[in-house]
């Protein structure tokens, strides 16, 4: 009788795994105008947020005495709200909080539903079916009522922001990640980490990981235009950073009062904001070509 030989495939290493999705990523990006376009615009606003209070002309909060409501000039880009503030240094100094805020709650949401869903799309059984319907019952409310009752409750405030945006996005994040995991927990990888003994961990972010990063990346930047979008809504409400902070979706509700007058102190942060939001879909809409993904979006 001869031997029995039992191939096993290779181990997948995270690190090479990321690298070659990066490497990909790069290579196609040069042939995509408009994913090339998104990920200028998105690394232009993430310079703002970092150098944008540093290039002010003024701080966010100064009352320039004389100078209310003036028109754009080179001496004010942005012209000067009701208050004599200078709307161009209250745009820089809200970068950083537009880009801060979202970014945070969606880097805690990612991680939170990444671990969550690989864990329930691998084991599966009872404890799936009771996690995610738990899960999807979350997904039944409407965000913003949500926020409006969580903010109202705890107060506004930028933590309880980050807080509203991890519980509204740890389901989604969760349940993309969970479908991802359940079409290659099958494959003859996995099962050969199984028969070769590997923990739980190891399988998850070793061999299975890997394997969802391009639902994992795009998710992440859609999660993160969302978030973006729902800080400012927010922020118009006047739930999120509170005053004298230069809030972009507080810019636009103070100047909506005095539209008529003073159109300029509601055009920019406006803009600003959707400006933010279309590159980060563009980016988002980019990689989802690239990595060839057509999950939910």
């Amino acid at each position: 009788m001869s031997d029995l030989k039992v191939t096993i495939p290779p181990r997948f290493s995270l690190s090479r795994s990321v690298g070659a999705a990066l490497n990909k990523a790069l290579r196609q990006f040069w042939t995509r105008p408009l994913a090339l376009l998104g990920a200028v615009i998105v690394a232009l606003f993430l310079l703002l947020a970092l150098i944008g209070p540093a290039i002010a002309p003024h701080e966010y909060d100064t009352i320039i005495r004389g100078a209310a409501r003036l028109s754009p000039s080179p001496e004010y880009p942005f012209g000067t709200d009701r208050l004599g503030r200078d709307v161009f240094s209250r745009v820089l100094w809200g970068a950083r909080e537009i880009i801060t805020i979202p970014g945070l709650a969606t880097g805690i949401a990612v991680v939170l539903g990444t671990c969550l869903g690989l864990f329930l799309g691998y084991i599966g059984g009872w404890v799936d079916e009771i996690i995610s319907r738990a899960l999807d019952s979350l997904l039944a409310i409407p965000a913003l009522l949500l926020a409006l009752v969580m903010l109202g409750t705890i107060g506004p405030s930028p933590v309880g922001v980050v807080i509203v945006i991890v519980l509204l996005y740890v389901p989604i994040v969760t349940r993309v990640i969970r479908s991802a995991t359940l079409n290659v927990r099958s494959s003859g990888y996995i099962e050969a980490a199984r028969l070769r003994g590997e923990p739980v961990v190891y399988i998850l972010f070793r061999e299975i990981l890997p394997s969802v990063l391009p639902a994992l990346a795009v998710e992440a930047a859609l999660r993160f235009s969302y978030a973006i979008f729902l800080t400012a809504s927010l922020g118009f409400l006047g739930l999120g950073v509170q005053p004298p902070s230069p809030d972009w979706g507080r810019m636009v509700n103070e100047a909506r009062e005095s539209y008529a007058r003073t159109p300029w102190a509601l055009w920019f942060p406006a803009g600003a904001i959707a400006i933010l939001v279309v590159g980060v879909n563009l980016l988002a809409d980019g990689l989802r070509r690239i990595f060839r993904y057509e999950g939910q979006v």
